[in-house]
């Protein structure tokens, strides 16, 4: 244990000559807190105190690789994914002179499961900003991806002067799903479905929502992190955090507070992306309604002041990993016109 809180961490070892493909007949299974697999930066745990109980929250401090520019960026993972998901954004940010901060929040990946807790995005925004206090950084460009695009989005309401630069990422929660008809499912029910997960279910998903029917073997990692960790000793209690994030994301809707978003914001949207939370149990009228992100992403736009919209045409949920280098590029573009 380092000093205030601070703990290195074993990054996880790898697995002959890498991890097993999520196709393979013997697929790799991770710890509670994603032990075993190998994060592409040293992973750290910082610990504190939320809610009556010790927490210990993962996350990457990167230095930058080239002559230092003075600003900080945070990325959140969305819902499906870890902070390592953002390995090539990580690298081409690091390469440009940046330092990246990118933590696994409370009940994801390398950090505690909690038996239970009380998820919101207050709360996790709160965690996150008491990790960017300890390491001492006072103001930082937030970029948030899917479900940490929900997150980003309240960090930068709650946290204004503190936020350079908001970037969202086809963040979900453009829409709000319950007030379009979408049927309310129990942290039960959630549960429930959470425990059936596995790598083919896992892969179709992906397949048809991130990467718009196609398929790339960089992504197969990514499958098998998500299936090792749903199918390993910490299974049910993956399964349960889970189903308490899931409740969050469909019963805590930031869609009516974009208009009070007072930072310098940038929506990046794959436009062919269609997620949206509940659309499997809707009612087929229902569901033709959700997840148009060719049209939320510019009717988002409007309701920010004064937001900038890139899209990436034909792009699906997750454009950083669907084609890093072009994602990228126009990352430090969109960030270079703050920092400048």
């Amino acid at each position: 244990m380092a000093a205030n809180g601070v703990k290195w961490a074993p990054c996880g070892l790898l697995l002959a000559l890498g991890i097993f493909s999520a196709t393979s007949a013997q697929a790799a299974t991770y710890g509670e807190q994603l032990e075993g697999f190998h994060y592409p930066f040293p992973l750290q745990h910082f610990s504190f105190q939320s809610q009556q109980q010790p927490l210990s929250m993962g996350f990457m401090d990167v230095k930058p690789t080239a002559a230092a520019n003075g600003h900080t960026v945070v990325l959140m993972h969305g819902k499906n994914f870890c902070g390592a998901t953002w390995e090539e954004t990580i690298k081409a940010l690091s390469a440009h002179g940046y330092r990246v901060i990118a933590p696994d929040q409370i009940g994801f990946c390398s950090s505690t499961k909690p038996a239970n807790y009380q998820y919101s995005f207050q709360q996790l925004a709160t965690n996150t900003h008491q990790l960017l206090q300890h390491l001492g950084i006072k103001k930082a460009m937030i970029v948030g991806h899917s479900t940490g695009g929900m997150l980003a989005t309240r960090y930068a309401l709650m946290y204004p002067q503190q936020t350079e630069k908001l970037v969202l990422v086809n963040p979900i929660g453009l829409e709000d799903w319950k007030a379009k008809g979408v049927p309310y499912r129990t942290v039960d029910q959630w549960y429930q479905r959470e425990l059936k997960l596995s790598a083919q279910s896992i892969k179709q998903y992906e397949q048809q929502t991130y990467y718009v029917g196609q398929w790339k073997p960089a992504y197969d990692k990514w499958v098998d992190m998500l299936a090792g960790l749903n199918s390993g000793p910490g299974h049910q209690k993956v399964a349960w955090n889970s189903a308490l994030i899931y409740d969050m994301i469909f019963t805590q809707p930031i869609y009516y507070e974009f208009a009070q978003i007072s930072v310098p914001t940038t929506l990046m949207i794959g436009t062919s992306d269609t997620t949206a939370i509940g659309s499997d149990i809707a009612s087929p009228a229902v569901k033709a309604r959700l997840g148009h992100y060719n049209v939320l992403g510019k009717q988002t736009a409007k309701m920010i002041p004064h937001a900038r919209l890139v899209e990436f045409p034909g792009m699906g949920h997750a454009p950083q990993m669907e084609e890093p280098e072009k994602f990228n590029q126009t990352l430090l573009s969109e960030l270079a016109g703050t920092a400048q």
